[in-house]
């Protein structure tokens, strides 16, 4: 029986026999073309203690199999590098997928670009995370996004499943704001990594966090089933992205989703369905989305 099947279930089994794995299968990659003339060794170092702390860490007591792993990318594009201090100055493109059912499909769950990735990293350092004393920036950016992303999973498997894990994330913004680095300040950054964990835990736009749960499992996990089916929870999915985006108008999150999801929005709905179903489709991306207008044409097509 596979995590997702059982996942109503996950926490009473959690409270009767602790079953740990780990729950993420990331794949690092440095892009140090901007500091070349630097030699390779301390950026190898780097890929491979991020690579150990993603993967070799159990982030929660939930059960994982090692086939159940969330895939997921940190693509991290270095900037500058000093060796003075040892600082780099860096962005980072986080991705995570998961697969639909009945299919050889894997869907994007989540796609952004974190901008805001200064830390400090010796050749030989050895990651640590230690939650009760946040005192290093690159482990508390790997370690908010773990947490995120296995959040957004679980959300993507049961509504609002991943509230507990998604409040870890949002515990490691409040401590990490003391370091004096980008990316965890309230409202210094409407896509920042507090802007990004805060909206998606505020109560007004529960709405988008429901809509993980109907547009994933309600809708694409049924697509080999019944597609006419699975296509009407995505409407239904679509149109909770709209009144998300009503409830809280200035958070960006159904903005972000609607840029990692656009194609697979067109495909879906593309020559499906009545025009008039496709019109309400379109109306609803445009708004949210207009800069992504010459995809979202294609629903009248």
């Amino acid at each position: 029986m596979s995590r997702r099947f059982i996942l109503t279930l996950l926490f009473a089994l959690v409270g009767c026999c602790t079953i740990e794995a780990q729950e993420l299968n990331a794949k690092v990659m440095i892009n140090r073309q901007q500091v070349s003339n630097t030699k390779s060794g301390v950026f190898e170092a780097l890929e491979k203690a991020i690579t150990r702390f993603l993967n070799e860490r159990t982030w929660t007591q939930l059960p994982f199999r090692e086939n159940e792993r969330i895939q997921c990318t940190f693509s991290l594009t270095i900037n500058t590098y000093s060796e003075t201090d040892n600082s780099f100055r860096a962005s980072m493109l986080v991705a995570s997928t998961r697969p639909v059912w009945g299919s050889n499909y894997s869907t994007t769950v989540w796609n952004t670009n974190d901008k805001d990735c200064d830390f400090t990293f010796q050749e030989f350092d050895q990651l640590e995370w230690h939650p009760e004393q946040i005192d290093n920036n690159l482990t508390a950016l790997l370690a908010y996004w773990a947490y995120f992303l296995i959040g957004l999973d679980m959300d993507s498997m049961a509504p609002l499943g991943g509230t507990e894990v998604l409040h870890m994330a949002q515990d490691i913004c409040n401590q990490a704001d003391g370091l004096g680095y980008k990316g965890w300040k309230a409202f210094d950054d409407s896509r920042n990594r507090y802007a990004i964990v805060n909206d998606y835990l505020d109560g007004s736009m529960e709405e988008f966090r429901k809509l993980q749960y109907t547009y994933y499992r309600s809708g694409l996990d049924h697509f080999s089933e019944n597609a006419e089916q699975a296509r009407t929870a995505i409407s239904e999915a679509m149109a909770m992205l709209k009144q998300a985006k009503e409830n809280k108008s200035l958070s960006l999150l159904p903005q972000i989703f609607t840029d990692y999801k656009r194609d697979e929005i067109v495909s879906i709905f593309s020559g499906q369905g009545t025009s008039d179903e496709r019109e309400k489709i379109y109306d609803i991306l445009f708004r949210i989305n207009p800069s992504q207008n010459n995809y979202w044409e294609k629903l009248k097509q």
